[in-house]
């Protein structure tokens, strides 16, 4: 691997690692309430499902903006990174429930993949969401959906394997 291609994987891992924190954060730290409150919408199906929870939720964006100050910390641009944390971990968590809304009205059972909104939906909301402050080069965000798509099925058989998971996918 060239010197350019392993900065700019290692870039792009740096850049977006607080929404990959954030929107792994919920698997490990969540349970209790769900944030539909087991509501339905208007075709009868849950609005987002049992999976989805406040406290998931919340340990996402905390994660990933814990991130965010650590990163900030470490490079001597905290606020800059507190924010950028901030807005990648709610921009993935906020992609991942459009996902999860959008399997519901699909008929697709919780845990039952969809692929690319699966792996690449957190990614693409947590890019939207931070590019008023932050816009990545397009290189690096090619990097980052591509990368994404291994990073995602490895840390879910991870998961898997360690129980936290109920499907390896």
């Amino acid at each position: 691997m060239t010197d350019g291609l392993f900065e700019l994987i290692v870039g792009a891992i740096w850049f977006i690692l607080p929404a990959y924190v954030a929107n792994a954060a919920p698997v490990i730290l969540g349970g209790g309430t769900p944030l539909d409150w087991g509501r339905k919408f208007t075709d009868r199906r849950r609005i987002f499902g049992p999976g989805k929870t406040i406290r998931g939720f919340a340990a996402g964006l905390i994660a990933g903006t814990i991130l965010g100050v650590l990163q900030g910390t470490a490079t001597g641009q905290f606020s800059t990174y507190f924010i950028h944390g901030f807005l990648l971990a709610l921009g993935a968590l906020t992609g991942d429930l459009l996902g999860s809304f959008v399997k519901r009205r699909l008929n697709i059972a919780r845990g039952d993949t969809a692929p690319v909104l699966d792996q690449l939906g957190f990614v693409v909301f947590a890019l939207l969401l931070t590019s008023p402050l932050v816009a990545p080069g397009w290189d690096v965000i090619l990097a980052i959906l591509i990368i994404t798509l291994p990073i995602h099925l490895a840390t879910n058989f991870v998961g898997y394997r360690l129980g936290l998971k109920s499907r390896p996918y």
